[in-house]
């Protein structure tokens, strides 16, 4: 199974990876099928039917939203999410979708169809379509499933062992964390020169840079629109935004300012709600890996731009690339998915990919990356996805915050191990996965375990 660098980390919308983006990817998938197909000009309207994670949190993760813009045939990378509220008010005013030769009858209420107490197979988080024609008679049905950091496989493709479609060729095929470190080791090579290396399978060095910039640079708006824009965030909660405020307050005074040597946390901190807080909002985020853990990569590069000495822009690639290795890892070994193995799978996997890559950024070597990947996994281990009233706000916002940070205190501590350590990635990796199969489903983005359920909704 090759994954791309530029698969873990794509461009998307808030506020969900698995709720908003997969689903509209799903929808968007759908109708390319019908017109491919010749079925386009038949089809007279659509039913949507979500299932399992997807039925229970869907509404307050922007589902329904998602999978109407994917109709009009809108993606993730390209929406431009300031136009969504009228694209969205166009649709339920004229009760029509339009999408090239698809012009579709649409209510939400008759199209739209929540089974909060069914699952479908193969993963919580399931959707089915069928296309009707005039006379009522089911065209086309197709089944997707959303398996957390906005990848859809169509449900034949899950029947075939769970893969991907894509079997390129890699320079330098690893399967686990043990793999990896023995191709550095033999080849003299670092965890970065092993991506590169890899990824020039699909695009040149020059590409890789130019888009891992961009993926940088879409992090960094994403901060700076988190730290300008206030008010209160959407979906009921009336949560207000706290980054501005803390910001306004921080930037008083240098960020290298440390009459309070704490003063860098509240640093990190801020950084990481602005972007969490910019995807609740439904803002243009990047998945890294997913929507609900998106805060804490952008927090840790730019802890190590402002504090570390030396740091570049090459020094950003490196995190980029060991970050996503360690990403792969997760994703092919495990789950990304807090639907699938609750919170440890995004928040988890997000910090334990943020030690990795500030460790490589660091100039660590790939035996110390690998034990400070491990250590922000391990104290990650069962973490439940338990949002409350559904959306992507309580706890999932404070959590990028203390994620960040406990990526950070991984690096200084495996900088002080200097490689040797007890338990390995693998193996926290595989606990990981036993953990989330173990956790009750109430836990793991239904909305109905933890703290959801404690809460009263005011």
């Amino acid at each position: 199974m090759a994954v791309s660098i530029f698969d873990l980390f794509k461009i998307g919308i808030g506020p969900s990876s698995s709720h908003t983006v997969g689903p509209m990817r799903a929808a968007h998938l759908f109708t390319q099928y019908l017109h491919n197909h010749d079925l386009a000009d038949k089809t007279r309207h659509i039913t949507t039917e979500l299932y399992g994670s997807l039925s229970h949190t869907g509404r307050g993760h922007g589902t329904d939203k998602a999978i109407i813009l994917g109709l009009m045939g809108e993606q993730p990378d390209s929406v431009d999410p300031d136009k969504i509220p009228a694209m969205l008010s166009q649709t339920k005013d004229s009760g029509v979708i339009i999408n090239g030769a698809l012009t579709l009858k649409f209510s939400d209420k008759d199209h739209l169809k929540f089974h909060k107490r069914k699952k479908l197979p193969l993963h919580s988080n399931g959707m089915q379509f069928t296309a009707y024609n005039e006379a009522g008679e089911a065209l086309k049905q197709k089944a997707y499933y959303s398996v957390g950091g906005g990848f859809v496989l169509a449900h034949n493709h899950m029947q075939e062992q769970h893969i991907m479609e894509d079997d390129t060729p890699l320079s330098y095929k690893f399967e686990s964390g043990d793999e990896l470190i023995t191709l550095c080791h033999r080849h003299n090579m670092t965890i970065a020169d092993i991506m590169y290396a890899n990824e020039q399978a699909w695009r040149s060095r020059e590409d890789i840079d130019r888009q891992l910039d961009t993926i940088w640079q879409a992090m960094e708006q994403c901060m700076q629109r988190g730290f300008n824009t206030t008010g209160t965030l959407p979906g009921g909660l009336n949560l207000p935004r706290r980054a501005p405020k803390i910001f306004a307050e921080l930037n008083k005074k240098s960020a290298k300012d440390l009459a309070d040597p704490l003063t860098v946390i509240d640093w990190v901190n801020v950084y990481a709600l602005a972007v969490s807080e910019e995807n609740a909002a439904g803002g243009r985020v990047v998945t890294a890996p997913t929507n609900g853990a998106a805060g804490i990569i952008p927090a840790v590069i730019n802890y190590y731009l402002n504090y570390i000495d030396g740091a570049d822009q090459q020094g950003v690639r490196h995190f980029l690339l060991t970050a996503a290795a360690v990403g792969i890892l997760y994703k092919t070994k495990a789950s990304i998915s807090g639907a699938e193995v609750g919170c440890q799978g995004e928040v988890g996997v997000a910090s334990s990919m943020a030690a990795a890559g500030l460790a490589a950024a660091c100039g660590l070597t790939p035996d110390e990356i690998e034990n400070a990947a491990e250590i922000a996994m391990e104290h990650n281990l069962g973490l439940t996805c338990d949002p409350i009233g559904g959306l992507v706000q309580i706890p999932c916002i404070e959590r990028n915050a203390m994620g960040s940070v406990k990526a950070i205190n991984a690096v200084r501590m495996a900088d002080r191990n200097e490689g040797n350590h007890y338990v390995s990635l693998d193996k926290v990796i595989k606990t990981m996965k036993a953990t989330g199969d173990d956790m009750k489903d109430s836990y793991k983005e239904t909305s109905r375990g933890g703290l959801a359920v404690n809460i009263i909704e005011c």
